[in-house]
Order: structure tokens, then C-alpha cells, then sequence
């Protein structure tokens, strides 16, 4: 099956994985079906159900990529009531019939047609495509994630291109294996988990994705048995995946450095490419752990061991808008800004109340009368009328709405990254001494051209001298820039 991610087309499909966005920080993975398979009775089919409204897949699909999707009425209230008899009671002779496996398009034919949706008064949400990105966001978690600001740094540091080989532990969610596959298909990700539930599910979704050629799960405890793929019981189908970068994501990874070498004390085969440098990186929570973990690779012969903690927040930039002119205007501070304001609105307070003694004053007094009329109830002349809704008169300004106010910007509290520490680590290809000795004779240490180097003098003098101007060109541009003067006795004036 084509995958979404890599081929997702143009508009959205049936049986086809979509991601529903609600908002920024929220969005829902589904499989857009037409039928509802855990028979909740829905008249419409299968439905999705949010907190902004209820969505039918039928209101889904063949819809352009970024569509905005309105929410539908649903009866939430019907679940259940579409299930008869027949459906609760098998009858004896549906015993003996065959597997509901066998007759899933007689099935499909058999359902009824989904209730045409109406649409709602509010609600919507846009429809998009799965990215390595928004599918970070958006999976379920199971153990923990690489978000997006540390898997994009980690491609980067293990120098992942098209082509290449790459090991991971543990395939908890596949949010690193579907990343490198976003640009060509080409190279593979072989992933090792010790959890064989673990190891299903994610056979399952790497199906759904359709990346079963891209990426390979192996069920396999890598402390002891390493990484070669196959069965670890079998010792001669085993081969190596000739891995050219891995990630590691263990409790322990320096137990599991002892079968990243050249050549395994144990005689098999080394899971590195042999004719490319392998780039290494460890993820792990403790510094305890890093100082284990730099402490092994040094003694495996691996070299530019260096240690990285990423720390990602996002900057949030608006408008602060703060005055008593901004009354009314959502998400402003209504507040003096100034002292001149403070003393303007204390005076506006001021007449305000002088105005209501006024009015009981001037009232007439009547036995019958219990309450007195309130100030806005008199009718008063438009030269003294007043406006006391707002403290402030604002004066009008040319500067539009969206930039009034002061720009500000502030950092997100929480952080959406793992707090943990990168080791990166390079194991130079194998070199063996007669590559050494074709190499020495090819290009000799002592050979020197001494044609371009003068004896006596280094680079450095020689370009400090070729940017110092010769003599002959000095006594040409004096020549050229002097001025020839007439002398006092030549009658030239």
C-alpha cells in the first residue's frame, strides 16, 4: 500500500491514515472508514467525536489536504440502538460458516448506507496529511518521544542522507523511523525492541504507514545477542544490517557497545558498514550514565566523543495592548498607563459622583416616593451630556488595530522535549596496515614541492610581501599624482 507519508496525494482517501487538527497543540490521528466497525450505531457512520462537534468520515474524504471540515449534528444519544438481535445471537448454524475473514467484501456490501450529515451552526476542524512532524505530536505515547527539535538535531549530528544504513533502540514510537523516509525512498532503519507487545504493535503501525520496505522491526534483546537480524537462536541465518549511524535509547547503552566494533570477541559478524565511518549516538536521562557511556567508547577506539543537551521552547510574540482606551478590546489590560491618566480618570470619578448628589438633590421629595430616580433616567441638555461609559475619551490615531499596543514576546513554560543528555561518537573504517602502506607509498610524508615554497621563507612572509606595494610602482603613482608648479622668476602668473 502507499504511504502517507511519502506519497499522500492530493486529496484525502478511504483507509487512508489523516491527522484532524483541532488547535495548535491538539491533534487526532484516524483512519478515515465509511462504516462503523465497533458498531456504536452512529446513522452516519463512523464519527469522530471532539470537543469542537462531531465529524463523520463520510464529511472526510476526497477533500483537498487543508481542508476546513465543518462539524456535523450527530445523535451522540443513538450508540447502540442499531444493534438487533440477530447481531447479539449467533444462531447454530453461523457456527459452522467461515471466518469473518472470508467474506469481508460480502460484508461491505451489505452495510447500510451512511446518513447524509447536516451541518452544524459551529465547530470545524482542517484535515492534513501525516508529517514526521505533526505525527510526533499526535501519537499515541507508550514510553517516551523524540520531539522534533531533538530527532532533527540527531539526523544531523549521525549525518543521515539517502542511502544509508541506520540501527535504532527501542522502536517505541516510530517517530524517528518515519522521519528519514520523508524525501526519497531509498536506505533502511532497523529497529530492535526486547518487548515482543511492543515489537506487534509497532509492526502494525509501520504496516499502516506503509513502510514495511523502509523499516524493519526485530524482536531481539541487544545487551546479549547484538545486532544482526534474525532469529537469535539461529546462528547461521543471522546478517548484518551494515549499519552506518545508530541511536541508542537504553537504560544501559555501554552493555551494548561491546557488539558495536570492527570485529566481535564472539567471532560474528560486525552490524557496522566496514567501508564507511559510523557515527554513534546515545540517549540518556542521567549524567551518570553519559560518564559510563564516554568511559566505553573510549575504550572501543571510538573517537570526537562529545555531549549535547537540547533545550527548545518556543517564543511566543503579540501585541500588548494596555491603557483605558483599549476598554472593551479582548485580551487587553484596562489600567492608567500614565499618572495623567490616573488624575483624568479620578476627575471623571469625581464629576460622575457630583452629578448623582446633584440629581437626588433636585428630585422632589414625595411621601409616595420611596426610591429616587437614578441620574441616566433625567433627561439633560446635549451641551452637558458626558460620556461615563468609559473613563477616557480616545482620540483618534492613524496607527490600525493590529499594531497598536506593545510588541512583546515571552517563552512557553513547558518544554516539548525530552530532558535528556545526546552522546555523539564517531568509529573511524576499518584500517588495515598494508592501506596504511599503499597510502604511505602513494602520497609520501617528506615529498614537498619545492618549487611554490622558496627556502628561507614561510607563507606567511610570502603573502605578507605580496601585498606590499614593489618600489617602482610607488615612484609611478608619485609620477603620476604630482603637479607641476611654475616658478616665481618665468613671468607666469
Amino acid at each position: 500500500m502507499p504511504s502517507p507519508f511519502l506519497t499522500p496525494g492530493s486529496q484525502s482517501k478511504l483507509d487512508q491514515l489523516a491527522l484532524l487538527h483541532l488547535r495548535r497543540d491538539q491533534t487526532i490521528p484516524t483512519v478515515l472508514q465509511l462504516h462503523d466497525e465497533g458498531n456504536l450505531g452512529y446513522e452516519e457512520g463512523n464519527v469522530t467525536n471532539t470537543r469542537f462537534g462531531s465529524f463523520p468520515h463520510s464529511t472526510l474524504f476526497d477533500k483537498p489536504w487543508g481542508s476546513q471540515i465543518i462539524a456535523s449534528k450527530v445523535d451522540t444519544g443513538s450508540r447502540g440502538r442499531a444493534l438487533n438481535s440477530r447481531q447479539l445471537k449467533r444462531k447454530a448454524k453461523e457456527l459452522d460458516s467461515p471466518a469473518p475473514g472470508d467474506n469481508d467484501n460480502d460484508d461491505d456490501d451489505n452495510m447500510p448506507t451512511p446518513k447524509k450529515a447536516v451541518a452544524a451552526a459551529s465547530g470545524f476542524l482542517h484535515i492534513l496529511y501525516p508529517t514526521p512532524e505533526l505525527w510526533t505530536a499526535s501519537l499515541p505515547h507508550r514510553t517516551q518521544v523524540v520531539y522534533t527539535p531533538d530527532y532533527s538535531y540527531i539526523l544531523h549530528r549521525l549525518g543521515v542522507r539517502p542511502g544509508l544504513q541506520r540501527l535504532r533502540r527501542e522502536p517505541d514510537n516510530d517517530t524517528l523511523p518515519s522521519t528519514p523516509k520523508r524525501r526519497r525512498r531509498v536506505g533502511k532503519v532497523c529497529s530492535f525492541e526486547f518487548h515482543a507487545q511492543r515489537v506487534g504493535k509497532i509492526r502494525d503501525e509501520i504496516h499502516q504507514h506503509g513502510l514495511d520496505g523502509l523499516v524493519q522491526v526485530t524482536h531481539r534483546d541487544v545487551y546479549q545477542d547484538g545486532f544482526l537480524l534474525g532469529n537469535p537462536a539461529e546462528t547461521e541465518t543471522q546478517t548484518s544490517p551494515k549499519a552506518n549511524a545508530v541511536f541508542l535509547d537504553l537504560p544501559a547503552p555501554w552493555l551494548a557497545l561491546k557488539h558495536l566494533v570492527r570485529n566481535p570477541e564472539t567471532g560474528r559478524e560486525s552490524p557496522l558498514d566496514p567501508s564507511l565511518p559510523v557515527h554513534l549516538c546515545t540517549f540518556s536521562p542521567c549524567i551518570e550514565q553519559v560518564q559510563r557511556t564516554i568511559s566505553a567508547l573510549r575504550q572501543l577506539s571510538w573517537l570526537s566523543i562529545s555531549m549535547v543537551e537540547v533545550q527548545h521552547r518556543r517564543i511566543e510574540v503579540k501585541r500588548e495592548k494596555t491603557g483605558l482606551e483599549f476598554e472593551g478590546v479582548r485580551g487587553a489590560a484596562v489600567f492608567p498607563r500614565t499618572v495623567e491618566d490616573s488624575v483624568a480618570k479620578m476627575r471623571v470619578v469625581e464629576e460622575r459622583s457630583k452629578r448623582f448628589r446633584e440629581s437626588l438633590d433636585q428630585d422632589p421629595q414625595s411621601e409616595g416616593e420611596s426610591t429616587p430616580l437614578m441620574p441616566h433616567t433625567k433627561s439633560k441638555p446635549d451641551d452637558e451630556e458626558m460620556d461615563i461609559s468609559t473613563f477616557v475619551t480616545s482620540t483618534p490615531s492613524d496607527v490600525p488595530s493590529y499594531a497598536q499596543g506593545r510588541l512583546v514576546h515571552r517563552s512557553e513554560s513547558d518544554l516539548k522535549t525530552h530532558t535528556s543528555y545526546l552522546v555523539f561518537a564517531v568509529l573511524p573504517r576499518e584500517w588495515s596496515e598494508d592501506q596504511e602502506q599503499k597510502c604511505r607509498e602513494r602520497w609520501p610524508s617528506h615529498m614537498v614541492d619545492e618549487a611554490t615554497l622558496p627556502k628561507g621563507k614561510s607563507k606567511k612572509q610570502l603573502k605578507r610581501e605580496a601585498k606590499e606595494p614593489r618600489p617602482q610602482d610607488a615612484g609611478e603613482k608619485k609620477k603620476a599624482g604630482r603637479i607641476e608648479c611654475p616658478r616665481a622668476d618665468s613671468g607666469v602668473i
